[in-house]
């Protein structure tokens, strides 16, 4: 199918809808907000963007509805040049969404509802299997069963590719799952839940809570949102860098971001410290970028 190096992103689709206010609202508070515009998503769907923007061929598994939403969103696949081919309409369930609230800081709160996300299985990685045999980079992320990412995680394993979980949003994750992943990229929250650490809010917290996570994984990652990024592997070599330095328009998408270039870089064969930081990179450039001038997240 493709000579060129192959990531697969097997995963959530949705179209969101972001509302730009002063503040998130607090329980029984309403917020009057002052705009508010419509973009795709997902966390699937967002780095499998990232992913073809950095540069390798990009394939997405997934499901949308039959519905608007779902049209646009193969459509936003279709202008980031992502092989959807194996993105199935789903008949009788609405396209996953979500809403997100940003505050004037940029940061952001959001609500999803999974809808065609949840049918996911292993007739969608069989359909596929053209290029699950060429993957060299299978990403993963927890917004869909986790019995469909063992799925996929098997079927690129046993064909040698590599497999990376964004094990986001927090979730406990069964043994089966832990042993097919070979990286771990986490943000702080994340790290904390799955690592029962103390709070990440630093980069030496986030050097220890990848540190905790190694013992579990061959290679764990622990963003720390503004403070940088720390690695460790399962053999002790430890690395971390400082986030660079830029004025935040929006956080939304940074994650996403930071993960489809990663798995660029390693499709590539980068070493894990020249993707790292070429992902730490590609996620300063889009904070730094406003909402409405983002081209795919």
């Amino acid at each position: 199918m493709t000579t060129t190096p192959l990531v697969t992103v097997f995963g959530s689709l949705h179209y969101d809808i972001m509302v730009d206010a002063p503040g998130r609202p607090r329980k029984g508070e309403t917020v009057t907000g002052h705009a508010w515009h419509p973009k795709c998503g997902g966390k699937g769907g967002n780095q499998a963007v990232s992913a073809a923007r950095a540069g390798v061929y990009a394939a997405m598994i997934g499901a949308v509805g039959d519905d608007d939403f779902g049209r646009a969103v193969l459509a936003n696949l279709d202008r980031a040049k992502v092989d959807r081919r194996f993105v199935r309409v789903a008949a009788g369930v609405g396209s996953g969404m979500s809403v997100a609230i940003f505050d004037a800081g940029g940061d952001y709160g959001a609500v999803i509802v999974s809808g065609s996300n949840l049918t996911l299985g292993h007739a969608d990685i069989a359909s596929a299997s053209d290029v699950v045999g060429q993957t060299a980079v299978l990403l993963l992320q927890n917004e869909v069963p986790e019995a469909a990412n063992i799925a996929a995680a098997r079927a690129v394993k046993a064909r040698g590719g590599r497999v990376v979980l964004n094990a986001a949003p927090a979730r406990k994750l069964s043994e089966e799952l832990i042993a097919l992943v070979d990286i771990l990229v986490v943000n702080a929250i994340e790290a904390e839940f799955l690592a029962g650490t103390a709070v990440v809010e630093t980069l030496d917290g986030a050097a220890q809570a990848a540190r905790l996570l190694a013992d579990l994984y061959p290679v764990a990652i622990v963003t720390a949102g503004g403070e940088g990024v720390a690695c460790c592997d399962r053999s002790g070599e430890a690395f971390a860098l400082s986030a660079i330095p830029v004025k935040v328009a929006s956080t939304h998408g940074a994650g996403d971001e930071f993960v489809g270039a990663l798995a660029a870089g390693l499709a590539r064969g980068q070493t894990m410290r020249a993707a790292i930081t070429a992902a730490n990179a590609a996620s300063a450039l889009l904070v730094s970028t406003p909402e409405a001038e983002r081209d795919g997240i």
